[in-house]
């Protein structure tokens, strides 16, 4: 069974590399959007993130310094306070072969809410952990400097996680110096309990997420609330050579108070399970979580569970997003198998199914109404045989599958970070769970499910620098739906849509966003949930039907006058990555792959102007949806010609292949002889009534060839000369022609950036010389 299992993680690398996942519609860059940034000098590493929604505050943890902001406005700082290490500290950190200038600084990891006075908060302190209690009146530390160890890492690099329940901090981290002893642990002054220190519990453990789930009080079982631990690690039931990943899930109870004489301060209802997120049809095997975010919504039966995987080799650039059911997750710890360790050979260990007697109560079980009925009151009145039963076979046999035994998005060429997840009522009722997920590279991915596919609504670059987003929290207030990022260099603030940025009806609703609706009166994209009422009258279609939509065509255009013979550039840009765009002239489709045009990102060149492409161009965007396409008009320009009076030109110049404006014109020899073919000639009006004229040549290269490139002026009667020699034709010199000829290349098809920016120097010039 281990070879196979190593088989089906590592074959996918050895496929086609084919195309996965939605394209996101619309892609902000970050200019182009309202976002909030905070950030201090000479603060880094704004890693931890704790929101009060009660008042409106952002916590944030940084590098020796804790905030707190406005959550309205995250440029308004209310509190900061410095929690630096003491020199000595910082010199004994040194000693022990760790950086004094970054490592042996106090990192904050644990910002955890206590109660309404206290927040409960963590740093690395130069490798010695230490806690302690923050008064929100004062904002000040109680100075208790409480031993960190099992709450926080000791290296900032180390993986951690944390939740406060009822005022009993959980937490997995590292228990010691070298991060070798993983811990999952409770504080508790009453009960403090912890993890057994053996491999079948642990093993290189990188934690990523805890969170804690409350019984149903409507329940009759008397079951416990559960704390949930989310992280991925070494598995001791996978034989290989190399070391594989495995994503898992634990749980342990609130109420546990650890055994009598077996397993002492220590978990009695520990369990784990693999968490399955694969693709069969593509062989696709996502084995490294980096984060989950648990919804719960009372219009949800049950929790749902949404985890980020990427695959262990992942050169491909994949990631992944799977969802789980809570009931799925109890239904393994409850019900299902558990795996124990068999010696073979000796000594070798091979983890194989259990299928003995299970010991009564089941253990890992919480202490419920089944159990009180058997007097077993709390887990220090269970019986030995079941505490040591759980204490070595702390491993299902069972995994944890997703819903539709399958991701619910496959993305390439990203990696995804965070993830955060909103429930939103659409007009027509329908609920969804949109989706925001952050990348490596600073971007956020809005993401719906819709009648059994995925849409990416949109990507916003929230860090202009590209940076990774390391934490991601969601403020699903009434009216004030906000999401805070952190990264290395400082937190942004961003609506959870921009409604206001779709300026049409059919843009507003091809959107397929459940936040925007459109406001016909108002002839306004909104945000429906920062309305105080919400009319029939207003447009909204998840399913991207734009049908009820009718938008005015805009009769505004531009005017443009160009020169016979010149070059054109009619702008136009539309935002849709999933639209095409279609030019008219004449109100006739236009064969842009012509010679006679060239389609660049946001605009149309067209060429050589003569009098017949004299019109109306129109540039629309289509965008096609469920075998419906939707048109609208994104820009009109009518291009007019301005008759000019041609030089007659002499038998000499007869031999030029192109004649420029005002009777300029390009003579090309090869050693001495003029050229008739292979010539070519562009031309440009510039803003001040100047013309910038352009001349290249397609030959066949060969040793000992001279060219001479000319061009005459008439206007000024003088003579501009080039001379391009080529001297030799081995391999070198051919490869840097080849080189020098994609360049040139690039250069023609660059030719309106250029444009652009000589027309902003001769601007600057021309002011100059006004002054």
């Amino acid at each position: 069974m281990a070879l196979c299992v190593f088989y089906a993680v590592w074959g996918f690398l050895l496929e086609v590399a084919i195309a996965f996942g939605p394209v996101p519609r619309i892609t902000w860059e970050h200019k182009e959007v309202q976002l909030i940034h905070f950030h201090e000098s000479e603060v880094s590493n704004y890693s931890t993130l704790l929101l009060s929604e009660d008042k409106d505050v952002l916590y944030v943890g940084a590098r020796e310094v804790i905030f707190a902001l406005n959550a309205l406005n995250i440029a308004e700082k209310q509190h900061e306070l410095h929690w630096k290490v003491t020199e000595d500290k910082r010199t004994k950190c040194a000693v022990k072969g760790k950086s004094e200038q970054t490592e042996c600084r106090n990192y904050v990891r644990v910002l955890q809410q206590l109660n309404d006075t206290f927040l409960y908060v963590c740093g690395t302190n130069a490798f010695q952990p230490t806690c302690d209690y923050l008064n929100l009146i004062s904002f000040e530390l109680g100075g208790k400097n409480e031993d960190g160890k099992g709450r926080c890492p000791f290296d900032p690099a180390q993986s951690y996680t944390s939740v406060m329940v009822d005022e009993e901090l959980y937490s997995g981290t590292s228990y010691n110096f070298l991060g070798s002893e993983p811990i999952i642990s409770r504080h508790s002054h009453q009960s403090p309990l912890r993890t057994e220190y053996a491999i079948p519990w642990l093993n290189e453990p990188n934690f990523v997420f805890a969170d804690v789930i409350r019984a149903d009080q409507n329940s009759t079982d008397g079951e416990d609330d559960k704390i949930y631990f989310f992280f991925t690690e070494v598995p001791v039931e996978y034989e290989f050579l190399g070391k594989l990943m495995i994503p898992r899930i634990a749980r342990v109870c609130k109420r546990d108070q650890g055994g009598l004489r077996t397993l002492q301060k220590k978990w009695t209802s520990f369990l784990k399970a693999r968490l399955i997120c694969t693709n069969p049809d593509k062989n696709l095997v996502f084995n490294i979580i980096n984060d989950v975010f648990i919804l719960k919504s009372t219009t949800l039966k049950e929790p749902v569970i949404y985890g980020v995987f990427t695959p262990q080799l992942n050169n491909v650039g994949l990631s992944a997003v799977c969802a789980y059911n809570l009931s799925t997750v109890e239904e393994v710890f409850l019900k299902g198998k558990y795996m124990q360790s068999a010696t073979v050979e000796q000594s070798h260990t091979k983890w194989v199914r259990y299928n003995g007697e299970i010991p009564h109560p089941r253990p890992g079980a919480c202490i419920n109404n089944e159990a009180r009925a058997s007097n077993y009151m709390s887990s220090l009145n269970l019986p030995d045989k079941t505490l040591q039963f759980v204490k070595d076979h702390p491993l299902m046999d069972d995994s944890v599958t997703p819903m539709g035994d399958r991701p619910r998005l496959v993305k390439r060429d990203v990696k995804y970070t965070q993830i955060v997840v909103d429930r939103v009522r659409a007009l027509n009722g329908s609920i969804y769970d949109v989706m925001f997920i952050s990348t490596d590279r600073g971007a956020l991915h809005k993401a719906i499910s819709y009648e059994n596919g995925m849409h990416i609504i949109e990507e916003t670059q929230l860090f202009p620098k590209f940076e990774p987003v390391q934490t991601l929290l969601l403020s699903s207030k009434k009216g004030r739906r906000y999401l805070y990022a952190g990264s290395n260099s400082g937190v942004v603030q961003s609506p959870v849509a921009f409604c206001d940025k779709y300026t049409t009806c059919v843009d507003c609703v091809l959107a397929r966003d459940p936040y925007c609706a459109w406001k016909p009166y108002e002839a306004s994209c909104v945000d429906i949930f920062k309305e105080n009422e919400i009319e029939r009258s207003w447009i909204q279609n998840i399913g991207g039907d734009a049908s009820s939509c009718s938008d005015k065509v805009s009769e505004n255009s531009l005017q443009h006058t160009f020169k016979h013979g010149s070059t054109a550039e009619l702008k136009c840009s539309q935002k849709s990555n999933l639209a095409q765009v279609v030019w008219k002239f004449r109100d006739d489709v236009l064969r842009v792959e012509s010679p006679k045009y060239r389609l660049l990102e946001k605009a149309l060149l067209i060429f050589n102007l003569s009098e017949g492409d004299s019109g109306v161009y129109q540039c629309l965007s289509e965008e096609k949806v469920k075998n419906k396409k939707f048109s609208q008009v994104l820009a009109k320009h009518v291009l007019e010609l301005k008759k000019i009076q041609h030089t007659t030109v002499g038998p000499t110049a007869a031999a030029a292949p192109t004649e420029g404006p005002d009777g300029s014109y390009f003579v090309w020899k090869k050693n001495g002889q003029k050229m008739k073919a292979c010539v070519t000639e562009q031309s440009h009006m510039l803003f001040d009534g100047r013309v910038h004229v352009l001349s290249w040549v397609k030959d066949s290269v060969s040793e000992n060839t001279e060219y001479k490139c000319s061009f005459v002026s008439e206007a000024g009667n003088t003579t501009s000369e080039v001379l391009i020699t080529v001297e030799d034709k081995d391999s070198a010199g051919q490869d840097g022609w080849t080189k020098e000829f994609h360049t040139w290349r690039s250069a023609i098809s660059e030719h309106d950036k250029m444009m652009r920016s000589w027309r902003k120097t001769w601007e600057s010039c021309n002011k100059k010389n006004s002054l």
